[in-house]
């Protein structure tokens, strides 16, 4: 089979006809994309599309197309980054950043003020570092199977890291680790599962893990998160937020992306359950059914249309936006690649109002290009500037962004 990057919307079912593959290898890799046969039926259906809209430049007529609020500017902080992925920000203004491709951590400065960076310089190389945490003088780094902790200097960059925590278990399909320190004073790992839709064979993959800040007694916060990748904690309440990836090949509807509050001891239901409830067909609960597994599954917050992507999110606690934007979070979407019709590609805002999150607004738009065929950008990281902008990097394009606002 020919694989190219030119945009491709093909039904499933009628591609493995096409191939006519042998029966004993399409059951195989039904099972490892989440479907396996009935026990009532020899054939198994697939409802599901693959379209990936193609990668084109962002030049500045593009960049000057993307859309935000009234108010609200959005321009170029950085650029020729290949593939920018999590970031925070010092109290010095200091910007960290990972490249997933290069697996570096690079710093950025804006030493002149005017919202843009002037400076760039790699600090460390690592294989597979993905998460970081700016935590004080202190920044913590992830890679797939161990944890990092390394002082922060004055002029921005850090001395040798040192790991802190060692032996997680193996990625699969989801390597992309986060972090971050919690108000509680602990640090949370975010390790996704090794699969579409699984029975793990570590109790610690598709969990939330915590563990004391240098390393030590790592436990399960909680389960059953097939990746969640965005996380943080609502300033109001210190209730923890997150943003999980549904499971793929269900169809262009499902499975929904989920907005869950993770509580201690939780189960949020992954591969068995998802949603209000529903039941994913390919994967029977072992020893129960799957109506006493949902009942011991906690039910997700919102929901946003199924295979969007989300990546990070951070509750906004700054000064610059307006008043109504205090509290809110904001969540980058990196795009669907198994549905008929992309959706994602943006950044939104989730409403928080009386202290629950009650809906999605669209943030950053207009990445989506020839009549969404194309696409200039994929949103994954954000990160809240101490002049109170938002940052947001672009690992398609190579960019990084920043949204300020003006009375």
């Amino acid at each position: 089979m020919k694989i190219t990057k030119e945009p491709q919307n093909t039904s499933i079912h009628a591609l493995l006809t096409k191939v006519q593959l042998p029966a004993f290898l399409l059951v195989f890799l039904l099972s490892f994309s989440g479907y396996s046969q009935s026990k009532e039926a020899s054939v198994t259906s697939i409802n599901g599309h693959i379209f990936q809209p193609s990668a084109v430049k962002a030049t500045d007529e593009r960049v000057k197309s993307l859309k935000v609020p009234e108010g609200y500017k959005v321009e170029v902080f950085a650029k020729d980054l290949n593939q920018p992925r999590i970031l925070d920000v010092a109290d010095d203004g200091t910007v960290y950043l990972t490249r997933r491709e290069d697996f570096d951590l690079i710093m950025l400065k804006d030493t002149n003020g005017d919202g843009k960076s002037d400076m760039q310089k790699t600090i460390w190389k690592k294989d597979q570092l993905h998460g970081l945490d700016v935590d004080g003088d202190k920044i913590f780094l992830i890679t797939v199977n161990k944890v990092y902790v390394a002082n922060r200097k004055a002029d921005g960059s850090i001395d040798e890291p040192k790991m802190i925590i060692d032996g997680l278990p193996e990625a699969g399909q989801h390597p992309n680790r986060t972090l971050a320190v919690g108000p509680d004073n602990k640090l949370y790992v975010s390790v996704g599962s090794t699969c579409n839709a699984c029975g793990e064979t570590s109790d610690k993959n598709a969990t939330l893990l915590r563990a004391d800040k240098d390393g030590k007694n790592v436990e399960i916060y909680a389960k059953g998160l097939r990746n969640t990748i965005g996380f943080d904690w609502y300033p109001v309440t210190g209730e923890l937020y997150g943003m999980d990836h549904g499971i793929d090949w269900l169809g262009d509807e499902d499975q929904k992306e989920e907005l869950n509050k993770l509580e201690q001891n939780n189960d949020y239901g992954w591969p068995y359950i998802y949603a209000d409830s529903k039941h994913n067909p390919a994967d029977e609960p072992p020893k129960m059914s799957y109506e006493a597994y949902a009942k011991k599954s906690t039910e997700p917050e919102l929901l946003l249309p199924a295979h969007a992507a989300p990546m990070e999110m951070i509750f906004y606690r700054g000064k610059m936006f307006p008043k109504k934007d205090k509290n809110s979070a904001f969540l980058a979407l990196h795009g669907s690649w198994n549905r008929e019709n992309p959706v994602g590609y943006k950044v939104v805002k989730i409403v928080f109002e009386d202290g629950r999150p009650t809906g999605f607004e669209d943030f950053l738009t207009g990445f989506l290009v020839e009549n969404e065929k194309s696409q200039f950008g994929r949103p994954v990281g954000v990160a809240e500037h101490t002049d109170g902008s938002l940052l947001i990097t672009d690992d398609s394009g190579g960019m990084v962004y920043r949204v300020s606002y003006k009375d």
